[in-house]
């Protein structure tokens, strides 16, 4: 997507490809078990691919005016700020209705908001994580190739090597990050939302955590 995107047009179009995807990932593995009406699909959708794309685009824009190893990591800059725009808006129904939290046997206590926060929060920032290294490492070793006379004579396989060095940094990256928070996280319950502390202590005084899946 970002190796061969250059003119506006092509990255407007990749963009929406790449985010259109992320937002049926964001969706599909979401928490919480509440349903969602095709207008409010249709509206996350909307607004997270609008948002990450254009957000895409002003950055992309930031090239032109920095050096070539800085603008190299534009790209990353965009994912990053994609993924803070996309995951929130396609899992917006969580934070305005909160997500299911449990007692460790698996006892439905109630919905939390606040739960929702933590856990979109942690799959953010495992998301970001997951494509630093693809998109960081990459460009330093380019741009040391580059320079030598091995891409100078053979320049049709910067490509393929950038892809390459991509894959085998996602290999990695992928399950470490995915694992980097527990699938079925936990928060104490101070930090819950008044009315369900309440409820919590009127029912089970001595439970201290609740649990919850994060989504993905």
């Amino acid at each position: 997507l970002f190796l061969f995107s250059r003119t506006t047009p092509a990255v407007v179009f990749w963009q929406w490809i790449n985010q259109s995807f992320n937002a049926i990932v964001n969706y599909t593995n979401r928490s919480g078990d509440a349903p969602i009406t095709v207008s409010q699909l249709g509206t996350a959708y909307v607004s997270a691919t609008t948002g990450a794309v254009a957000t895409a685009l002003g950055l992309n824009a930031l090239t032109k005016h920095v050096s070539p190893l800085i603008g190299r990591f534009v790209p990353f800059a965009a994912v990053a700020a994609a993924n803070c725009i996309n995951i929130p808006l396609m899992r917006q129904r969580e934070l305005k209705f909160g997500i299911p939290i449990t007692d460790e046997n698996g006892n439905r206590l109630g919905e939390s908001t606040k739960a929702a926060q933590q856990a979109i929060t942690q799959v953010v920032i495992s998301r970001i994580l997951m494509a630093a290294p693809g998109m960081a490492i990459p460009p330093f070793i380019m741009n040391t190739l580059e320079k030598r006379a091995f891409l100078k004579r053979f320049p049709w396989m910067s490509a393929p090597i950038q892809v390459g060095l991509v894959g085998f940094c996602l290999v990695f990256a992928t399950p470490l990050c995915c694992a980097l928070f527990p699938q079925k996280s936990s928060m104490s319950v101070t930090r819950l939302e008044p009315e369900l502390q309440a409820k919590i202590q009127e029912n089970s005084p001595e439970l201290e955590r609740v649990y919850f899946n994060k989504g993905l």
